[in-house]
């Protein structure tokens, strides 16, 4: 994150503070059976094991088919949201792309992961979403909260974006794949519990209704709201004999990209057969940011020093959940390769200009394009 984002978000601390979100008191023990309204099984915490072994049972039978199987999991990244969406659309003309087993999104990732989950043929919605001018709008003059909400900018260009690409046909066109066995996750940060919580999107989808729809595009918001920056997200949930509303931000608050849930990165899966004799596996990750440590003098004023810790706290957050990511998958005998925006490449989370879009849009679409866009190797990638 640059120094004018890191501007913004030192503002946003100062003049936050002056706005508020109202709600309802409550404990931990009143949200010991909450749910969403209406619907059911929708969503577990990352450091929940158990309830991460009973997911991962519910895509063994795709991954003991016989075929290949593909995960892709998307990251945070604010406006550089855009490199993941073109590298998407290069990776289709080149021809290579396969249909993704289960995808997942943290935070611009999340509002990526629906359409990179239903393929190629929805490569022109994520283009319009970077580039038609609504992602513009997201940090502009015209949502500023003026103080009147705990964040700098208010979430309606966000729920705007949101609104213009998810509807019924998109819910159903999910729920479809959902029912192949097919899975779309998003990671949100519940600011009550201090947890990330993993939501499956096709199950939601698979509500069909209304109610259904709302859910879906709040969690989208929500794991896409940038604390300080975006009002968080309040999801009604059921209590014990009361509404709730927890208190959902974004995803990367807690975890940058996620293949498996947090529990479950030490775990190995029980193997029926040799790995020999099993159809490969393959892990790709596309992190809308840098992850290789770079030379900057750092001036000694208080902005300076935040913007450069800021970026070194980022990138080695980064490079360990890439390090945890790929000893999972080498105990579970599956391949990872990653791609990330070169350190050398101007790379700002908050510069949501349409120019700056379209640049890493068009960089993202060549590296897709290309062979050599993936990369391997963890902690020691220099991103270059």
């Amino acid at each position: 994150m640059r120094l004018p984002a890191l501007v913004a978000l030192a503002c946003a601390l100062t003049l936050s503070a002056c706005g508020t979100i109202n709600r309802d008191l409550f404990t931990e023990r009143d949200l010991a059976a909450a749910s969403p309204e209406g619907l059911s099984d929708l969503r577990f915490n990352a450091n929940d094991r158990a309830a991460g072994l009973r997911f991962s049972s519910t895509v063994s039978a795709r991954a003991n088919s016989g075929k290949p199987f593909n995960a892709l999991a998307i990251s945070g990244g604010g406006a550089n949201g855009a490199y993941a969406a073109g590298f998407l659309a290069g990776w289709s003309a080149r021809g290579t792309r396969p249909e993704f087993d289960v995808v997942s999104g943290v935070s611009t990732g999340a509002l990526t992961a629906p359409l990179a989950f239903l393929g190629p043929a929805y490569d022109a919605r994520l283009r319009e979403a970077y580039l038609s001018g609504k992602a513009a709008r997201i940090v502009s003059h015209e949502t500023a909260a003026a103080l009147t909400l705990p964040g700098l900018f208010r979430s309606d260009a966000l729920r705007d974006l949101v609104d213009a690409y998810v509807d019924p046909a998109l819910l159903a066109a999910i729920a479809a794949e959902h029912r192949k066995g097919r899975r779309l996750l998003v990671a949100t940060t519940n600011l009550d519990t201090e947890e990330t919580v993993i939501w499956d999107m096709g199950a939601i989808a698979q509500g069909g209704d209304a109610k259904a729809l709302k859910l879906f595009k709040d969690v989208l918001i929500a794991s896409a709201s940038i604390p300080g920056v975006f009002p968080p997200t309040l999801i009604q949930v059921q209590g014990e004999g009361r509404a709730l509303s927890e208190m959902h931000a974004d995803g990367g608050v807690t975890t940058p990209f996620f293949i498996v849930p947090e529990t479950l990165l030490l775990w190995t899966a029980p193997q029926s057969r040799a790995a020999a004799e099993s159809p490969p596996a393959n892990i790709y990750v596309l992190i809308n940011g840098q992850i290789g440590a770079s030379f900057g003098f750092t001036k000694g004023d208080s902005l300076s020093i935040l913007a450069r810790s800021y970026d070194a706290l980022a990138k080695a957050q980064a490079r360990t959940q890439l390090a945890a990511s790929q000893a999972f998958a080498e105990r579970n005998h599956a391949s990872l390769v990653y791609s990330a925006i070169p350190t050398d490449v101007d790379a700002d989370s908050l510069n949501f200009k349409p120019a700056n879009l379209k640049r890493l849009y068009d960089f993202g679409f060549e590296r897709g394009r290309d062979a050599a866009g993936w990369e391997t190797g963890t902690a020691g990638a220099t991103g270059k």
